[in-house]
C-alpha cells in the first residue's frame, strides 16, 4: 500500500496550484473534448490525414482506409459533433478539414507520430 507521509504542507503552493488548475478548466475542457475524440484510432487517422492533406470527402477517406463509406461518415459526424473538424459543399460532394483552433494542438500529436514513423523505418 502506498501512503503520503509529508512533513510539511506548503500551503503558499497548493493554493497556487489550485490556482492554476481553477484558471485553465476551459483549456483542459477542450483538451480533453479533443483527444477522447481522438482517442479512437480510426478517427485519429482521419485527423491525421485531415492535417496531412489539409482536406479530404468521405469516399476519399473510404479509399484510404479500406472502410466503408457510411462508416468513416459516422466518424466524420462524431468529430464535427464534438467541434473539431468543419466541412464544405462542392457540388454534392463535402470536403472536411480540421478547424483552425485544434491545429496547433493536434501538429504535435502527428509530428510525433511522424517522428515514430521515422525512427521504425530506421531499423
Amino acid at each position: 500500500m502506498n501512503t503520503c507521509i509529508r512533513l510539511y504542507a506548503d500551503p503558499v503552493q497548493i493554493k497556487a496550484c489550485k490556482e492554476k488548475v481553477e484558471n485553465t478548466i476551459n483549456a483542459f475542457s477542450q483538451i480533453s473534448a479533443v483527444l477522447s475524440l481522438a482517442a479512437n484510432e480510426v478517427r485519429l487517422k482521419i485527423l491525421y490525414l485531415l492535417e496531412e492533406e489539409k482536406e479530404l470527402c468521405p469516399c476519399d477517406l473510404s479509399d484510404i482506409l479500406g472502410m466503408s463509406i457510411p462508416a468513416i461518415s459516422q466518424h466524420l459526424r462524431k468529430m464535427k459533433d464534438g467541434g473539431i473538424i468543419q466541412f464544405r459543399k462542392e457540388g454534392q460532394t463535402i470536403y472536411y478539414s480540421l478547424k483552425p483552433e485544434h491545429l496547433k494542438m493536434l501538429r504535435s500529436l502527428f509530428k510525433y507520430v511522424n517522428e515514430l514513423n521515422a525512427k521504425m523505418e530506421l531499423v
